[in-house]
């Protein structure tokens, strides 16, 4: 793949197998996590302290990932305690052990004041039926009317259902900060979009970074709407932190993601994010010549078919770039009478 002459690479074209480790830097272990979705992994690194170790991000909460954790530690990290458990970003992929880090391992989690309250937040967020936002939400965005009567007799997903209850206090970390870890110092950039202040990390000395989901290879995360803010912007603060890590890339940075492989050229790949949506936006702002609901705009925006298990994400992402235009002018909106939002371009 190539962006304005530069070209991204990926030096390990083979991921590590589960309960494995690959030494993808000196003292950095990247392990991968199984996810139970469409997406099925996610990386984690461990950073060698000397006494011990520093965790990047953890997997879901469930018994299959405690089980690969424990002959990871007795394992491929040799009995060296956990001390730290570092949170790019609130995500339950991301932050769903940490609690249990904490509790049965004494490790010191150290993350965003943002994610630690949205992950503190929707783990008490606990609900064995829709909510009435949520429920107004999915008929905003136009949700068919089978897929809304079968959702409304199903429990909802809870973050608590993958997420070990994390215990109060926490470490926390802010742009701008240094963390040393792994025998490096660390610069802290957040990002915004897919997740509120989500934090990466910068080597000082040499050219590498631990991006999360907020520097990802071949696909984009989700930038979703959610009944919790339904005026939101995700795709604007998107742009704007893609704008800003474009800045910082050179052709030789090794970015370690969130998922899939680890890879070079960084300002060709933030080229590539920008430009898929913006890309989108356009297509979409064009096929808005009629009044349409965002469930209306799947195909338009994704380009492919949505089946059940992508659906909910994609709702939530086509109802934020819906917005997007709707905030820059670009469309309006006017409310149906079964409570859907008709979106139109302004000509």
């Amino acid at each position: 793949m190539e962006g304005h002459g530069r070209q991204i690479r990926y030096p390990v074209e083979t991921p590590p197998e589960i309960g494995e480790a690959i030494e993808i830097a000196d003292g950095i272990l990247w392990f991968r996590i199984p996810l139970p979705m469409v997406l099925n992994h996610v990386n984690v690194y461990a950073l060698d302290d000397g006494d011990g170790w520093s965790i990047i991000d953890t997997g879901l909460d469930t018994r299959k990932t405690r089980d690969i954790w424990q002959a990871v530690l007795s394992g491929p990290l040799g009995g060296k305690p956990v001390r730290r458990v570092i949170v790019t970003h609130h995500h339950p992929d991301h932050v769903g052990l940490a609690g249990w880090f904490q509790s049965a391992h004494g490790a010191e989690l150290v993350t965003t004041r943002t994610a630690w309250l949205f992950a503190r937040m929707l783990a008490l967020d606990v609900h064995d039926a829709p909510t009435p936002e949520t429920v107004a939400h999915w008929r905003g965005a136009g949700m068919s009317p089978d897929v809304l009567e079968r959702r409304m007799i199903e429990r909802p997903f809870n973050f608590a259902d993958i997420l070990t209850p994390m215990p109060l206090g926490f470490t926390r970390i802010r742009e701008g900060d240094t963390l040393v870890a792994g025998g490096r110092s660390w610069s802290v950039k957040t990002g915004n979009g897919h997740a509120p202040e989500h934090a990466t990390f910068w080597a000082g000395d040499e050219s590498l970074v631990i991006g999360g989901d907020q520097l990802l290879p071949s696909i984009s995360p989700n930038l979703g709407v959610y009944a919790t803010e339904p005026e939101a912007d995700p795709v604007a603060e998107w742009l704007e932190s893609c704008e800003r890590f474009r800045t910082l890339g050179d052709d030789d940075r090794l970015v370690l993601p969130g998922h899939k492989l680890p890879f070079t050229g960084l300002a060709a790949r933030m080229d590539q994010l920008i430009e898929n949506h913006e890309g989108a936006l356009r297509r979409l702002e064009a096929f808005l010549s009629e009044p349409r609901t965002a469930v209306d705009c799947f195909p338009v925006l994704f380009k492919r078919k949505i089946g059940d298990g992508e659906y909910g994400l994609a709702l939530v992402e086509a109802v934020a770039h819906c917005l997007h235009l709707w905030h820059a002018g670009r469309v309006t909106r006017r409310l149906r009478d079964d409570g859907a939002w008709l979106w139109q371009r302004v000509d």
